[in-house]
């Protein structure tokens, strides 16, 4: 190559590494956590804006990060405010956050530079919250339960972008399983298809959300958090590139019958396809409906398996921190 080609790329180069890029906003305790090695379990927020009124949502998220904080990790609720993306959120911040509600944007990866561009608040989503958490080396995140196959969705192509995003970045999510207004045999195939490794904790079939039981049997299987630390340093030193996701099953005095879930289901689905309720709009379409046909059962419920999952991601986040820690 000649020199001047050689220069003009060189020149290309400089000026690409000196192109500013979007700054993230990383809370002073979250950084000073990550630098010292120590265990930081992400949150997502699309739970305090879309899934519960105020102020019961910023009451439960409140009490998920205490939760965290108990078992030995410091929480970073993830969102974006004014446009700019926080990994962890003041007391302040969650506050605006919650009185928001859907005002804010539900953020999934694809709504991610819409939102930044234009100023705008976004509550992210299972997708968007694990982009950011990888984005800072937040390995272990906490949710509800992920997005997925829709019911129909071998026609309809309805497929949750968690579902990709657990295919394509390398974060653990902690959870109760699929929501169960999902497929859930098509979402586990979907994953496999991904190449995500998919775990239950303490049992050998996947949970559904609302019950311990999909009747779905899982080919891994994890029974204390030191198990699940060593599942996400294997696959994060093996560079395998996907998330690992591990079903947690709602604590059993606290599952609710699953006739009577699927009975508010399957009217809440008849009733979205009347109201040709679609898309990002239909999930919390779908929760809000179950909610009020089972008169507040699958919201208490929901909130339980939030804040069980917290307090086993917080542990799994310790042992991954004190197994790095021992290496």
């Amino acid at each position: 190559m000649a020199s001047s080609a050689i220069s003009r790329l060189n020149t290309l180069r400089r000026h690409l590494d000196s192109v500013d890029t979007i700054k993230v906003k990383v809370a002073s305790e979250v950084s000073e956590a990550l630098s010292l090695g120590r265990a930081v379990v992400a949150l997502e927020s699309t739970i305090i804006s879309h899934g519960m009124p105020y102020p019961q949502n910023l009451e439960t998220a409140k009490e998920v990060e205490a939760i965290v904080r108990e078992n030995g990790a410091v929480p970073a609720t993830i969102a974006i405010l004014d446009g700019t993306p926080c990994v962890g959120l003041s007391m302040e911040e969650l506050e605006r956050l919650a009185t928001l509600g859907t005002k804010a944007q539900k953020t999934a990866r694809r709504d991610i530079a819409h939102v930044v561009a234009s100023g705008g608040n976004g509550a992210t989503t299972v997708s968007a919250t694990m982009f950011f958490a990888s984005m800072v080396h937040i390995p272990v995140f906490v949710t509800g339960g992920i997005g997925g196959v829709h019911r129909h969705g071998e026609y309809t192509m309805d497929i949750s972008s968690d579902l990709t995003e657990l295919g394509r970045t390398p974060v653990a999510v902690i959870c109760a399983g699929v929501k169960s207004i999902l497929d859930i045999p098509r979402t586990l195939e979907y994953l496999e298809t991904r190449g995500v490794c998919v775990a239950a904790y303490k049992t050998n079939e996947f949970p559904a959300f609302f019950t311990e039981s999909s009747g779905c049997k899982v080919s891994c299987r994890v029974d204390t958090p030191e198990d699940c630390a060593r599942l996400i340093e294997a696959n994060i030193k093996l560079k395998l590139g996907t998330g690992i996701l591990i079903a947690v099953p709602i604590p059993r005095e606290q599952s609710t019958s699953g006739h009577i879930i699927e009975s508010a289901i399957q009217k809440a689905l008849k009733e979205a396809r009347e109201k040709n309720i679609t898309g990002n709009a239909e999930t919390p379409f779908l929760l809000a409906r179950v909610n009020d046909l089972t008169g507040g059962a699958s919201l208490a419920a929901n909130i339980a398996l939030v804040k069980n999952n917290a307090l086993v991601g917080a542990k799994v986040a310790a042992a991954l921190a004190q197994l790095r820690e021992n290496c």
